[in-house]
């Protein structure tokens, strides 16, 4: 009822005021209120500057009810262009378009109020957590999460830093120029000429252990960091890891030498990058030797798959990165991960690999990529110089026999200079004087390694002299000097025999269990060729050969000491002690070619042989410069006959 009344009233009120106005009034009306608005929404000024911009000022100002109409136009629709003014029976119907379109235009400024007050709000929100990072970084940078107790920790740990013992004697001791290393002239003058080169070479060094593998190594470097000519540059590193602690990690995880991807779900990744789901590359050993070198100990001992992992590397002069978790797509990848795994990361480097394993046991497809350079064994004469040197070095005196004493229980350069080094500790605290009256400790001025000192530790040590076998002299029937090699280190091997007479025909042969198959064959070999010589028949006879020490020998090299040490005792005539053999002979007496042969004369010098016999296949292998030892090549046992029997 009361609706109905209202709807009434309005209506009543509706018509009055059409009575009261004339329709030309209306409009008048209806166009002032429009411009109200207008001037309410806009403003008052930016509507004058709006109007003027489109040339509807003066078209405002009007008293034409048409024109001031058309300028609302020209507003609202914002078009310059209209230029004639609505009949007056058109008014109705142009007011009506423009009041549509002002409504959907303040409609708009509506929602893009709201939208832009929760872009503020969200823009403040988030300018408040920005803030409040940046609080807590500078809090961290000036305070961090330090508390009392662990500044204490940490200023024990910067007290404990202030404390350090002197340098070890190893790096006193060591090498500093290519001039200082010793007894390796050959392996030096051949490594420079690889490295030091506008086109450097990859190299594998062999030789046995403590020659100097490694600092002649790092010093060829420096000396290729000066020359004009090589592609090192000043700050070239020398990357060096031992092959033995590398093995390849078939989930990829780790890999310290090639490097590996620590994916988002990887304990060792970043925070910030596995927050994101970004994976990152750690780079390996092989980039950062990148424009130097890359040396690796003992690499006969590194596990196969990551040898060829490294001899792709070697190819590609680059590594590759690949993880299930990149997406090439994602925009919040950082520049350098993403460079790393569309490009790889560089390890353009020199590898230089160092074993004391036979060449025969290196992969074949690393050899094919390096030269091959031999460090020889060290001569006592070359363990004399280096203690010599070494005692100089730590500015003490030593007994005259004191060099030669260490070179008789040593071959190694490194154990020579640890031998030197205890005696030298030995001697130190001998010479220390207690100045019981002060409480003060004073020493001599210069401390001086006795002989005395030197076999102390050798008792302490539990050393024995390395070469036992010396040759001698005199005469032997039954016994002679064979040479063998192990490890790039060759020594003397002490083969004997024995006969006994028997019922005729009835004669047995033994021979040491543990020598290899080969060399059993060149015991029947020998057999027949010194029936062969003597005449005499080996069947009568029980006969007992041996090698000293029951050492397995591998190959048919001891033929001819087998076959002299045969034919020494059926026809009991005694062998010179002062020579040793190396050959394979055949049932023909003909002695053929061996390896070893460099090895084979250092370890003969090692024991005092005055001459060795090697077959005349090796003639050519034979070293220049050899001195304290005659070396004869022999083509048959024939030759040897007047040359290996002692003459009484």
């Amino acid at each position: 009822m009361k609706s109905m009344i209202k709807g009434r009233n309005e209506e009543n009120q509706k018509v009055s005021i059409e009575n009261y106005f004339s329709p030309e009034e209306q409009i008048q009306r209806q166009v002032t209120a429009i411009y109200t608005l207008l001037a309410n929404f806009y403003g008052s000024d930016k509507l004058v500057m709006k109007a003027g911009k489109l040339d509807a000022l003066k078209l405002m100002r009007s008293k034409n009810l048409g024109e001031r109409v058309l300028a609302l136009q020209r507003l609202i629709f914002e078009d310059p262009t209209l230029d004639n003014p609505p009949e007056e029976q058109e008014l109705p119907r142009v007011l009506n378009e423009i009041e549509e379109e002002i409504a959907d235009l303040i409609a708009r400024k509506t929602v893009e109020e709201k939208i832009e007050q929760k872009i503020a709000e969200r823009m403040q929100r988030r300018h408040e957590d920005y803030i409040k990072e940046i609080k807590m970084q500078v809090l961290k940078e000036v305070g961090g999460p330090d508390n009392p107790h662990t500044l204490k920790k940490y200023a024990d740990l910067e007290k404990l830093e202030t404390i350090s013992l002197s340098r070890s004697a190893m790096e006193v001791l060591r090498p500093t120029r290519l001039e200082q290393v010793v007894g390796q002239d050959a392996a030096v003058r051949s490594l420079l000429a690889k490295v030091a080169s506008p086109f450097p070479q990859h190299v594998i060094l062999y030789g046995p252990p403590g020659v100097g593998k490694t600092t002649v190594a790092r010093l060829v470097l420096e000396v290729a960091k000066k020359l004009p000519y090589t592609a090192f540059g000043k700050d070239a590193p020398f990357v060096e890891v031992d092959g033995t602690t590398l093995r390849w990690d078939p989930r990829e995880v780790t890999n310290p030498l090639l490097g590996s991807v620590h994916d988002p779900i990887y304990q060792g990744a970043r925070r910030d990058l596995a927050d994101g789901g970004i994976p990152e590359p750690k780079l390996g050993l092989v980039t950062e030797a990148h424009g130097g070198i890359l040396f690796i100990d003992e690499i006969g001992d590194m596990d196969q798959m990551l040898m060829n992992k490294l001899l792709k590397v070697l190819e590609d002069k680059r590594v590759k990165f690949d993880s299930a978790y990149y997406d090439p797509d994602d925009p919040g990848i950082p520049k350098y991960i993403r460079k790393l795994f569309t490009e790889g990361a560089p390890a353009d480097f020199l590898l230089v690999a160092a074993t004391t394993r036979d060449p025969s046991e290196i992969s074949p497809a690393l050899r094919s990529r390096c030269a091959e350079v031999y460090f020889e064994p060290l001569t006592r004469q070359a363990i004399e110089r280096i203690v010599s040197e070494a005692a100089q070095r730590l500015q003490a005196e030593i007994d005259p026999e004191v060099p030669a004493a260490i070179s008789e229980y040593t071959i190694e350069g490194r154990k020579a200079v640890g031998i030197l080094a205890d005696a030298y500790g030995i001697a130190l605290y001998r010479s220390t004087i207690q100045d019981t009256g002060r409480g003060r400790k004073s020493r001599k001025k210069q401390v001086v390694i006795a002989k005395e000192d030197l076999y102390e530790v050798f008792r302490v040590s539990r050393l024995t002299p390395r070469v036992t076998i010396k040759g001698r002299e005199t005469g032997e029937i039954g016994k002679i000097f064979g040479l063998g090699v192990s490890g790039f280190v060759g020594s003397v091997l002490e083969i004997e025999a024995a006969c006994f007479p028997v019922k005729k025909g009835q004669g047995k042969l033994r021979f040491n269990e543990t020598a290899g198959t080969m060399t059993k064959d060149s015991v029947f070999n020998a057999l027949s060729v010194a029936r062969s010589f003597t005449g005499i028949d080996p069947s009568d006879f029980d006969l007992h050969v041996n090698v000293i020490g029951g050492g397995r020998i591998d190959g048919p090299s001891a033929g001819v000491a087998v076959t002299l040490v045969l034919i020494s005792v059926l026809l009991q005539r005694p062998l010179r002690q002062d020579i040793a053999v190396t050959g394979e002979v055949s049932i023909q007496g003909k002695i053929k070619g061996v390896g070893g042969l460099t090895e084979k004369i250092y370890g003969a010098k090692q024991a005092g042989i005055k001459q060795i016999f090697v077959p005349w296949e090796n003639a050519k292998e034979i070293p220049g410069g050899i001195e304290d030892i005659a070396v004869t090549p022999v083509k048959e046992i024939r030759e040897l006959m007047d040359k290996v029997f002692f003459l009484q």
